[in-house]
């Protein structure tokens, strides 16, 4: 098994709208971060099942997912 797949793999959700703390408990293990009208939440995803879950929480509550994507650490997103 890859060590990559085994730890698991950085991704990078990003919302529209500035989510506050109490949303921090639905999304565990992610850092919340607020950037200009957005909430950019950055974490280990697992697998696809783990990531799938996090989009579906999203769509639960209401929120308008922006984008999703491995984070790397030398990415730029642009207007984020």
């Amino acid at each position: 098994m890859d060590s990559d797949r085994a730890r698991g793999r950085r991704y990078r959700l990003v919302v529209r709208g500035e989510l506050g703390e109490p949303f921090a408990f639905l999304f565990e293990g992610m850092q919340i971060e607020r950037r200009a009208g957005t909430t950019v939440l950055t974490g280990c995803v697992t697998d696809q099942v783990h990531l799938h879950g996090l989009i579906q929480r999203t769509q639960e509550l209401g929120l308008d997912l922006l984008s999703v994507g491995p984070a790397d650490e030398d990415d730029v997103w642009p207007g984020v």
